[in-house]
Formats: structure tokens, C-alpha cells, sequence
């Protein structure tokens, strides 16, 4: 019964030890691409110091920075657990072993000794010959020898104790120092973590000295978030009134071919809902079933100023609306569909010289706006992670994509809708 428990402990432990490792070598690699995301960041921070870019645009990089170091010091405590944990489990191990080998090896001291004093050749004689019978002479002849045989599986069950003992005490050895290295990892991220959130302070300060000047540059970049709101906006009431009146305009023409000489009704064309084809609401369900799991519109990069209003982080009382997201990413990258559907609008900014592209998806809606040059035009069936254009890359350096989801004319969260990064 004891060799059953030892056995299912031993399977057991190796299970966990297993599964522990698998983690843990999961938390690395998602530690790896972390800190190349934070030299990243960090490189970009530089470039954007050397372009002598605007202290907002500073303090947006050093939020990157700290929120990704953030995540490398949660990963890192994950590290540490998953090494503590093996670290609690080795030691039951090397405890148990322990305790064991302390017992086997008295029991087999006192056989020894009990072996020795019964040692000589002609005892063990007698005691066969003293039998009663044949069969109890037979059978203290097998006593004897599945005793001998006994001595020798617990010797062997001793040294397999002891060498696995030896393994370990090395694991929980190796589990100790990689500990050690993770808590100097840990203490050096976190001390550059620190050093980012003063930087952080120190840029604010300068924010303060110039106060006029930054919410001047807020109100410009919130007057042309609304200007392409509202590009946007009527690109989507002029397709929705554009697809209607195409289905009406068939309907009409079916009537007519079948000779239905029923009044057709007169009501106007909506541009706030389209009347889906059959074709249509299978493109719409599909989207609606890829929510949350739609490919981002570029290739690498990171959401810079999220959905909806949202406060400037150190002057609370200006808020920046947004009626999507933007992305900050690579300049020259490219701007792709998150799903199949059909470009229903090109359109050109006159003040900022930009492009917006409208793709539609059976009722829904992606816009793709701030493309310095488009690859569609209207009509234009594209296909997901197809190329719609180049996203701009202004006289600072900055290359962001604004991405706007719309259900017919209702705006939604694309944070919500993209898979997560």
C-alpha cells in the first residue's frame, strides 16, 4: 500500500512539474516578446526626442513604455510563483525521500544484524532439518530464500531512494539560483519602471510650463477627430441611401418583369438602415460572429488613443472625443480590411490631404481614415488583410490610422471587435 501511495506521489509530482514547465516556458517566451515590445517603444521614444516631437506625443511613448513594463514585471511575479511552487513541491520530495531512506535503512540494519547472528551454514541446516514434515522442511527452505531475496530488492530500493534524492536535491538547487536570477531581473525592470514614471513627471512639468500651447494643439487634433467624424458619418447615411435605393430600384424592376400590377409604395429611401439582401445579412452575421476575434487593420502597432471620450491624462477638464480607435504604428505601413465586404466610399480630406476608405460588411461599416494614397475604389470587393492603402506619416514622424466600426449608423468600440494584442 505504501509503494502504491510513493508510486502515485512520485507520478503526481511529476505531472505538476511538467505542467509547470510548460508554463513557465510560456511565460518566457511572452516575456521575450514583451521586452522587445518595450526596446521598441523605447526606440521610437528616442527617434520621436531626436525629431524634437511635441511633449504630448513624448508622454503617449512613455505611456507605452511603462504599460508594457507593467506587463513584464506581471510576468516576471508569474515566473517567481511557478519557481516557488517547484521549489515547495521539491522539498515535500527531498523530505519524503528522506524519511523513507531513514526507515528502509533501519529495517535493513536489523536484518542484517538479525541475518548476522543466525549466519552460519549449519543453523540454517537445522533449522530445515527440525521440521515436522517434509512439506514445513520445503517451505522453510522457500522462507529462506524469498528472504535473502527480500535483502537484496531492499538494497536496490535504497539506492534507487538515494539517486533520486540526489536528483532533487540538484532540481531544487536549480530551481533556487534561477530564482535568484529572476528576483535580479525583477529588481532591475522595476527600477527602470520608476526611472520611466519620473520621466513621466518630469515631461508633465514641462506640459505645465506651456499649457496654452498643448491645449491649443489638443483642440486642433479634437476639431479634426470631429471633421473626420463627420466624413465619416455622411459616407455611411450616402451608402446606406445608395444601397436602399439600388434594392428598391430592383424590387421595382422584378415587379414590372413579373406583370404585378399592385401599387409599388412610395416610401422614402432610409439612410439611417439598410435593407438587407439575403446576401447581405450572411455578410452581416459573419461579421457579428467574428467579434472580438476580427485581424487588426495593420500589421504591428499599438492602440494610441482609445474609444470614445477620453481625458487628457494630465488636464482632466479636456476631453478628447473619438469616435473609433487610433493606431500608432511603423511609418510606410499599410492600412488593411479586417474583412471581406465591399468599398462603398473613397474619400479626401482638402484640409489635412488625407484619404478615407469605407468598407462595408452586409450593416456594418469599417472606416479606414489619415491614408496618404488608396489602392480600392468604390465597388471594389476586397478580401481580409487586403491592402486599401498607405497610412500617412506626418512632419513628426507620426504614422496613425484612425479605425472606425458602425453598425448601419450606430458607432461602436473596435477595441472590443480586434483580437487582442
Amino acid at each position: 500500500m505504501n509503494k502504491f501511495l510513493l508510486t502515485l506521489f512520485v507520478v503526481f509530482f511529476t505531472l505538476s512539474v511538467s505542467a509547470q514547465i510548460d508554463e513557465k516556458e510560456k511565460l518566457e517566451q511572452r516575456k521575450e516578446q514583451l521586452q522587445r515590445e518595450l526596446s521598441e517603444a523605447k526606440t521610437k521614444l528616442q527617434n520621436e526626442k531626436k525629431k524634437e516631437k511635441s511633449v504630448l506625443k513624448e508622454i503617449a511613448g512613455q505611456e507605452a513604455q511603462i504599460k508594457i513594463s507593467e506587463k513584464i514585471i506581471s510576468t516576471i511575479a508569474k515566473q517567481a510563483r511557478i519557481l516557488d511552487d517547484n521549489i515547495y513541491l521539491t522539498q515535500l520530495e527531498i523530505n519524503k525521500l528522506n524519511k523513507d531512506l531513514k526507515i528502509m535503512k533501519e529495517d535493513y540494519a536489523k536484518m542484517i544484524v538479525k541475518s548476522y547472528k543466525s549466519r552460519s551454514e549449519q543453523s540454517r541446516i537445522m533449522f530445515v532439518l527440525s521440521s515436522n514434515s517434509f512439506l514445513q522442511a520445503y517451505k522453510r527452505m522457500q522462507y529462506m530464500k524469498q528472504y535473502a531475496g527480500y535483502r537484496k530488492r531492499q538494497a536496490e530500493e535504497i539506492k534507487i531512494k538515494q539517486t533520486r534524492l540526489g536528483v532533487a536535491v540538484n532540481e531544487l538547487q536549480t530551481n533556487k539560483k534561477e530564482k535568484e536570477v529572476v528576483i535580479v531581473e525583477k529588481t532591475k525592470i522595476k527600477a527602470e519602471h520608476e526611472k520611466l514614471k519620473e520621466e513621466k513627471v518630469q515631461t508633465a512639468k514641462l506640459i505645465q510650463k506651456d499649457k496654452k500651447k498643448i491645449a491649443a494643439e489638443i483642440a486642433k487634433m479634437d476639431k479634426e477627430r470631429k471633421s473626420i467624424d463627420k466624413k465619416i458619418k455622411k459616407m455611411i447615411n450616402d451608402a446606406i441611401a445608395a444601397e436602399n435605393r439600388k434594392r428598391k430600384l430592383e424590387q421595382q424592376a422584378a415587379a414590372k418583369k413579373s406583370g404585378t400590377t399592385a401599387p409599388v409604395k412610395t416610401t422614402p429611401v432610409s439612410s439611417t438602415k439598410i435593407e438587407l439582401t439575403p446576401e447581405g445579412k450572411l455578410s452581416s452575421d459573419s461579421f457579428k460572429a467574428n467579434k472580438g476575434r476580427l485581424p487588426w487593420p495593420v500589421a504591428k502597432g499599438y492602440v494610441s488613443t482609445g474609444y470614445g471620450d477620453v481625458p487628457h491624462p494630465d488636464y482632466k477638464n479636456i476631453v478628447i472625443h473619438n469616435s473609433g480607435i487610433d493606431i500608432t504604428t511603423d511609418p510606410g505601413s499599410s492600412a488593411m480590411a479586417v474583412f471581406a465586404g465591399e468599398v462603398s466610399g473613397v474619400q479626401v480630406s482638402q484640409t489635412t490631404n488625407t484619404y478615407t476608405v469605407l468598407v462595408r460588411h452586409g450593416d456594418f461599416f469599417t472606416a479606414y481614415s489619415n491614408l496618404s494614397s488608396v489602392s480600392v475604389s468604390v465597388g471594389n470587393k476586397v478580401t481580409a488583410k487586403q491592402v486599401l492603402g498607405k497610412i500617412k506619416t506626418n512632419a513628426k514622424g507620426n504614422s496613425i490610422l484612425k479605425f472606425v466600426i458602425n453598425q448601419n449608423t450606430t458607432v461602436l468600440n473596435p477595441k472590443s471587435w480586434i483580437a487582442p494584442r
